[in-house]
């Protein structure tokens, strides 16, 4: 089930890059991020009273607490990031940039999380940073 979930994944940020682009072009960034961040808490929560998750609120500790709202604080520098380098260049150059994290996430994983980094691993990495300086240059 996690691919299916992952392959809708990257649908749905195809079209947000497409949306976006469209969406910031006479607007802020900032401003940009900002309703699209609202929509998104909707959207989060609304999904969770659907499925009922709320009642595991108060069973979150105190290291996930943190770890969750660090990470909040990386999606929003980083949408930031995104809107205003997508208000200021095209989404064809932006958004392959911006899926290098995932060369990033899999070293961090290495390093932080001591996932295994094999030779397929580095492989990957460096087909996807040349097809990236490719798309770019």
């Amino acid at each position: 089930m996690w691919l299916i979930y992952a392959i809708l994944s990257a649908v749905f940020a195809a079209l947000t890059s497409i949306l976006a682009k469209i969406g910031v072009k006479d607007v802020d960034s900032t401003l940009a991020t900002a309703i699209r961040t609202v929509v998104v808490v909707f959207l989060a929560w609304g999904m969770v009273f659907f499925t009922h998750a709320q009642d595991g609120i108060s069973s979150i500790d105190r290291k996930s607490k943190l770890f969750l709202i660090l990470s909040g604080l990386a999606t929003g520098a980083s949408w930031l990031c995104y809107y205003r380098a997508l208000q200021e260049g095209e989404a064809s150059k932006v958004v392959p940039i911006d899926k290098m994290s995932t060369v990033l996430t899999l070293i961090l994983a290495f390093v932080f999380l001591h996932e295994e980094f094999t030779s397929k691993s580095l492989i990957g990495c460096i087909l996807i940073t040349a097809g990236t300086l490719f798309l770019v240059l």
